[in-house]
């Protein structure tokens, strides 16, 4: 190679190093930020396995003492008693119940507003009524317990003179009343993002803006709907402080609204703020009751995946 060559080399590398620098610089900082993402996607994963890894120590060593058929099949339930019972039937009871009175007010009108805000309201008025409805989410869950206890159980006794102060059905209505933002704002959002054409070419057909919303947008956005109900269940489900205030304390199997009883998540903070040795059968019934709670939050969320797979491949 005659000199001519080298030096010609040697001015093309000079020429493409600060190139090739940045570009080193710029994969270096986009690694960096990859890194960064991940490690924050991974802190959620590792905090859900963290939080069922304590749940599962501790429900051992209450399962240790109490046995699973005991658990799952007494209809008692007083661990904090000297006549201890073990059966966590009551306070599933106590739970479907207030959840399925929410999700009786909440469903309905949670979807009937989704329709109107993405179907028929104007503009101003879905800018206006939207933010105010979203609003009813930063209310602290206690003042709704006790619009429950003070305003909605009178109102209610008005009624059913025979409705005892603590009661279900007060606390599940307010409760409903409560998850209403979730369904309507996720589910309309999911009705906004259905394609114009498919309203078009439902309006070409002769239908009026009523039946294109019922039987063309609310079809196609089904998944979308079922994860707002799928997010409705869980945010019941797992609902502590109106139940705790307004439906009572009291553990009892019954299904009835009318009465009062105790949920998980009640029996969890009645427990949770008394003085119980940290070792104790008291103290680790209140995570094999966190154990059942998140099995059935887990269930709800599997079947919804279900429903909401079926759906979007259906559409």
């Amino acid at each position: 190679m005659n000199t001519a060559t080298i030096m010609l080399n040697n001015a093309i590398a000079l020429q493409i190093s600060p190139r090739l620098a940045k570009n080193i610089r710029r994969n270096f900082k986009e690694r960096i930020i990859e890194l960064i993402l991940m490690l924050a996607a991974l802190s959620a994963v590792f905090t859900t396995f963290a939080i069922v890894a304590i749940l599962l120590y501790e429900s051992f060593g209450f399962f240790k003492t109490v046995s699973l058929v005991e658990f799952f099949t007494s209809t008692q339930w007083t661990p904090l008693f000297e006549d201890a019972h073990y059966g966590i039937m009551p306070l599933i009871a106590g739970t479907l119940t207030t959840s399925f009175v929410a999700l009786a007010l909440a469903i309905p009108v949670g979807t009937i507003t989704a329709i109107y805000l993405s179907e028929f309201a104007s503009h101003k008025v879905r800018e206006i009524t939207k933010p105010i409805l979203e609003l009813l989410v930063g209310v602290p869950t206690i003042a709704f317990g006790y619009f429950a206890l003070l305003f909605v159980t009178p109102l209610l006794q008005k009624i059913y003179p025979d409705l005892p102060g603590f009661n279900m059905l007060s606390a599940g209505l307010v409760m409903g009343v409560m998850i209403v933002p979730y369904i309507a704002s996720v589910a309309e959002d999911a009705m906004r993002a259905v394609p114009m054409s498919m309203r078009e070419g439902s309006y070409a057909m002769g239908a009026t803006r009523f039946q294109t919303a019922l039987r063309v947008v609310t079809p196609a956005a089904t998944s979308g709907i079922v994860a707002a109900y799928i997010l409705a269940i869980s945010r019941a489900v797992g609902e502590t402080m109106v139940v705790a205030v307004a439906a009572g304390q009291q553990p009892k199997l019954t299904f009835d609204p009318t009465e009062g009883a105790a949920t998980i998540t009640a029996y969890i903070v009645q427990v949770a703020m008394g003085d119980l040795p940290h070792a104790s059968i008291g103290y680790q019934s209140i995570f094999a009751a966190g154990l059942v709670l998140f099995a059935m939050t887990l269930c709800f969320n599997i079947l919804g995946h279900l429903v909401r797979k079926k759906y979007r491949e259906q559409y």
